[in-house]
């Protein structure tokens, strides 16, 4: 199964309270922490929420 690289590139503060959950969820903690997780339609979902927080990439 493929896995996706989401790395924290921008703050939550000035954005919606669910985003800021959404980003959470993710296991992200700290600018610049990245986290490695199944590439399944539930987290691509929660990514595609805050798509401009993240950055994204696919790791075989």
């Amino acid at each position: 199964m493929a896995t996706l690289r989401i790395t924290y590139v921008k703050s939550v503060i000035g954005y919606r309270s669910d985003q800021g959950q959404t980003v959470r969820s993710l296991g992200l903690r700290k600018l610049g922490q990245t986290v490695e997780k199944p590439d399944t339609p539930d987290v691509r979902g929660m990514v595609h929420k805050v798509q401009h927080l993240v950055a994204v990439s696919e790791v075989n």
